[in-house]
């Protein structure tokens, strides 16, 4: 079996047999969490690279504590998102915003699908209006709003990710889309 056939939890029981197979995890994983940091809101290439390579020391340093009961992906995330944000603090630094945002279906979803036509065409904004609106939000509700329209994960991926129980990721998801409804709608009376 290939390594790009074998499940992250078979990849795990050969690294752990020979570190040499530790390479198929990086491969595999290199480019979705290059995506993620990018999504948490670092945007420099170089510093993307110097997070990524402090998980994958770390992830490696610490995969015998891994606990195999729980999904491999979710973990790598959570050291992900954890190091993404000590190194924030660390330089310093404030995250970017995001730049783009299916808000039409992130707010139909907040009305459970009962946004008419004629509203979502409204809700339509362009980029700039978006990144502004966005750098309104707190910090824990970019995260959410990051992991499940971007990232497309699960509340409980997203709760094993920020270390949070499901309910409480429901709830900061819809105090997230209320808060961006609202910030969109006084920007639409702004105009």
């Amino acid at each position: 079996m290939t390594p790009e056939e074998q499940s992250d939890k078979e990849l795990v029981a050969a690294t752990l047999k020979d570190p040499e197979s530790y390479r198929h995890i990086m491969d595999r994983y290199r480019a979705k969490l290059m995506r993620y940091v990018g999504h948490l809101g670092m945007r420099d290439a170089a510093q993307q690279e110097d997070i990524l390579q402090m998980v994958f020391i770390k992830v490696y340093r610490n995969l015998n504590g891994y606990n195999n009961d729980f999904p491999f992906s979710s973990w790598i995330y959570r050291i992900t998102h954890n190091e993404t944000m000590s190194y924030f603090r660390r330089k310093q630094l404030q995250p970017l915003s995001l730049e783009q945002l299916n808000i039409t279906e992130m707010l139909a979803d907040a009305d459970h699908g009962e946004t008419d036509p004629t509203t979502q065409t409204e809700e339509m904004i362009d980029a700039e209006r978006m990144k502004e609106v966005l750098n309104m939000l707190d910090q824990k509700y970019k995260d959410v709003i990051v992991l499940k329209y971007f990232e497309d994960k699960s509340y409980d991926e997203i709760a094993d990710i920020l270390q949070k129980p499901p309910g409480t990721i429901a709830t900061l998801l819809s105090r997230a889309k209320q808060r961006l409804r609202t910030l969109l709608e006084e920007k639409h009376h702004e105009q």
